[in-house]
């Protein structure tokens, strides 16, 4: 069997972190897609998705030798209210590496059966929300945002009830570390307190540090990573959907992939999620609920970090997030030489995008184009758009680069529709195939798969997702 350098970091917390346990054995695994790319990061090499163990390992049916499975134990606040308990309810740990890099990862399994923390759930995860955080975690970190990663899709060859029955799956996803601010919730509100100090400790000698002995340090750090996270969220287009402190990374990733979605038509109020009837994760909310969340966080870390010491580093969050956003927006315009005017120059061009509905992506791909390519996109408002263009072009009239900061692609909603359909429907991992390919590459232009790039057809355009998806 392949062979995989294993550390068991995080069982040394001891037991009240966690839950020992193997997996459930779901279903007949096998596997239906593997990523190249992202096997080097644990320490694989490709060959590895033809060993005869590999589906069994990668769906739980076998414990890699050396390390222990188990369910990490966390709280969190969901949609605003203390929801206590939470935990793993349908993911578990089955390995931690230390790649070529020095830099550990966690192997974690999506959808392998019940845990202790299921509380109602199966533990099982459907091939539709596989599949859309298989590819999300790719596509994000080709667009250079930190992020979860993922190895493989096993299909269980089972139904899984969700509305309706639906093909299973598993999900082979990893993450440089799995913790989240409500791991640190969890013992706050125990009273743990000695707990919330050891898993700070361990937390800031493995991925910080640069803060060792400096809590308040380490705190604004996440703080910092936290604002630059969300700021290129923001300038990318892509919304959550569901922001609860037990999805908030203590590492700044990118974690959980439900309801998310990047934006089509430029809506600043967009909420992906149609479970969130009160829109507190709408798209433009994000900033705001991100330091919603570090002051949960803040709350958490009271009995470790004196008052005074939190609110001096929340209150760097917004410069943070704004000097952050602020470059990633001048950098999609080409702005590098600062100069009066720019800032509103960027604001009237949301300001119409919004008004047009025009499409986000496909505006600021089009801005290293011609400007008649760019007005096409303003339907309706061509003649403010080609007015906004000349100012635009005075300003900046060699254009050069900009085709490498805007990407082409992005994984759209009904692009990953597209994939899942191919796959439930006929079993056919061509399109799959071919949308991993792009979103992996999404600066590039592949003539042959131009109409991915395209905003969603008529019939694309009401797809829905909710938190199971």
């Amino acid at each position: 069997m392949f062979h995989l350098k294993l550390e068991n970091h995080f069982a040394e917390l001891g037991p009240d972190f966690y839950t020992a346990m193997l997996a459930e054995r779901v279903g007949v695994p096998h596997l239906l897609h593997a990523n190249p790319k992202a096997a080097p990061l644990v320490g694989l090499e490709p060959a590895a998705f033809s060993d005869p163990d590999f589906a069994a390992v990668f769906s739980g049916h076998k414990p890699l030798d050396g390390f222990s499975p188990l369910a990490m134990a966390y709280s969190g606040h969901q949609f605003g209210a203390w929801a206590g308990q939470l935990g793993d309810g349908r993911a578990l740990l089955i390995g931690q590496t230390r790649n070529g890099a020095g830099e550990l990862w966690d192997i974690q399994l999506k959808g392998a059966g019940k845990t202790p923390y299921s509380r109602f759930g199966d533990g099982r995860a459907v091939m539709r929300s596989t599949i859309r955080e298989y590819l999300a975690g790719e596509a994000m970190a080709a667009l250079g945002i930190p992020t979860s990663r993922s190895l493989c899709i096993i299909a269980t060859d089972e139904l899984v009830q969700r509305e309706t029955a639906e093909p299973g799956a598993i999900l082979a996803r990893l993450a440089r570390s799995h913790i989240r601010f409500g791991h640190f919730e969890h013992f706050h509100y125990a009273g743990k307190h000695g707990h919330v100090r050891q898993l700070a400790d361990y937390v800031i000698g493995e991925y910080f540090p640069d803060f060792a002995g400096d809590h308040a340090g380490w705190f604004g750090e996440v703080v910092r990573r936290t604002a630059h996270l969300i700021a290129h969220w923001q300038s990318v287009g892509f919304a959550h959907g569901v922001m609860n402190t037990d999805n908030m990374s203590i590492l700044g990733l990118t974690l959980d992939y439900g309801p998310f979605g990047f934006m089509d038509a430029y809506a600043p109020g967009l909420i992906c999620n149609h479970t969130d009837e009160a829109g507190r994760y709408a798209f433009d909310m994000q900033p705001a609920i991100a330091h919603w969340n570090l002051r949960a966080l803040a709350a958490a870390l009271n009995s470790l970090i004196p008052t005074e010491a939190l609110i001096s580093q929340l209150d760097t969050y917004e410069s943070h997030f704004r000097k952050q956003y602020r470059m990633l927006m001048r950098a999609k315009c080409g702005l590098a030489n600062e100069m009066p005017g720019d800032d509103e120059l960027i604001g009237q061009l949301l300001t119409l995008m919004a008004k047009a509905g025009a499409d986000y992506t496909s505006v600021f791909r089009a801005l290293g184009e011609s400007d008649a390519v760019f007005a096409t996109l303003f339907a309706g408002h061509e003649v403010d758009a080609m007015a906004w263009a000349a100012r635009y072009r005075a300003r900046l009239p060699q254009l050069a680069g900009l085709c490498a900061v805007n990407p082409r692609y992005v994984l759209r909603n009904w692009v990953a529709e597209a994939a899942i359909r191919a796959v439930e429907d006929q079993n056919d991992t061509s399109v799959l195939d071919r949308v991993l390919h792009l979103v992996q590459a999404p600066y590039d232009s592949h003539a042959d798969d131009a109409a991915f790039a395209a905003p969603p057809a008529p019939e694309y355009r009401e797809l829905s997702v909710s938190c199971s998806s």
